[in-house]
């Protein structure tokens, strides 16, 4: 690995302003290996410049719905010194896109289901495909059921 040129490097103050992320976060990312510090100049951290594409790249995917865990092991394939190159990204990113794709479907899925609950409050209504799927409030008896739970007593 080249040492960067030291106009290259930047403090962690100035990759959290760039980036939008608090410093804590750059760290926790730091701890985990998606991004690295080459070096301290007077005892603090710098990056460089490059580590905001694999800040973009660990943006993109946790708004895909990628765990930390799934972001470790895709950017595992790639050199910690450098940002993934166009062919790198379009090879990680093919897996994402059918993960987008399915949430995609499922959604268009809740909006078609929306217009036959919006309004009822039931919460047992047989056709509810959104809060009671398959009726299944119905076998704990009349009423709403489930009112105020987050999820379905199987989730």
């Amino acid at each position: 690995m080249t040492q960067p040129k030291p106009e290259a490097l930047l403090p962690i103050s100035v990759v959290s302003a760039r980036s939008g992320l608090a410093v804590s976060a750059i760290r926790y990312y730091e701890e985990r290996g998606l991004v690295n510090s080459p070096r301290r100049v007077a005892g603090r951290r710098v990056y460089h410049r490059t580590v905001l594409r694999r800040l973009a790249f660990i943006a993109a995917a946790q708004k895909i719905g990628l765990t930390i865990a799934e972001i470790q092991a895709a950017m595992a394939e790639l050199p910690i010194d450098r940002a993934p190159s166009p062919k790198e990204w379009a090879r990680l990113s093919q897996p994402w896109k059918e993960r987008i794709d399915q949430r995609i479907a499922e959604l268009e899925g809740l909006r078609m289901s929306l217009e036959d609950c919006i309004g009822c409050g039931c919460l047992s209504m047989t056709a509810c495909g959104i809060l009671n799927p398959q009726d299944q409030a119905a076998e704990e008896g009349s009423g709403a059921r489930w009112s105020g739970r987050r999820k379905s007593p199987e989730a």
